[in-house]
């Protein structure tokens, strides 16, 4: 399965991005082909098993949620294999840790085989109508943009921050993406790392 790429910090302004926000929680995933169907589920780095007991719950939610929507959208686009990302979250989540709650899984990419990551407009288009991590704002990064995500004024957004994305990016062999979280969000992470600054690195 085609692992979620590292998405960079560091704002790049003066180039058009969708600004999606970001949903604190587990980066998990679902391969798909015409004759299996969604038949594989990971999460971040390889499949769900038993390493956090959480991510059991994704099969279920996923299925009952996006499995028939997913299935019709990529048949008609004629795909001969494709890999949804998405968040496993709850309300008390936080840097991949979570309670015992209700969770959800929420559609925030889609990579299809031998084309790659799609660009957020062609995301838009095919999967708008489905649940997907909220649509905040489409323009530039801009530095007003820059500060109120980091105060977490920035409307609509939830506590971690947002992820921009852009056109195809030929050097990342991708589309542009690049994060950007709350100074609430880092100050919490310090916290719960404390002196352990690769433990911090790793979750930032």
């Amino acid at each position: 399965m085609k692992t979620y790429p590292e998405i960079p910090g560091g704002v790049r302004h003066g180039v058009p991005v969708y600004i999606f926000d970001k949903l604190d929680g587990s980066n998990v995933r679902v391969e798909w082909t015409p004759k299996r169907g969604f038949w594989k589920f990971g999460r971040r780095n390889g499949l769900i098993d038993d390493t956090n007991p959480w991510l059991t719950e994704v099969p279920a939610l996923f299925m009952e949620k996006y499995a028939d929507d997913l299935h019709r959208i990529f048949k008609k686009e004629r795909y001969d294999k494709a890999t949804a990302y998405m968040e496993f979250w709850g309300p008390s989540s936080f840097a991949g840790n979570h309670e015992d709650e209700t969770h959800d899984v929420t559609l925030f990419d889609v990579s299809v085989h031998r084309k790659g990551f799609l660009e957020p407009r062609q995301f838009l288009r095919l999967f708008g109508e489905l649940d997907h991590a909220a649509l905040l704002h489409h323009g530039n990064f801009t530095h007003d943009i820059k500060r109120e995500v980091e105060q977490g004024i920035l409307e609509g957004m939830t506590f971690e921050g947002v992820v921009a994305k852009g056109a195809w990016d030929r050097k990342a062999g991708r589309p542009l993406m690049f994060k950007w979280k709350s100074l609430a969000w880092i100050a919490k992470l310090h916290d719960l790392c404390g002196e352990d600054e690769e433990m911090f690195q790793r979750l930032l």
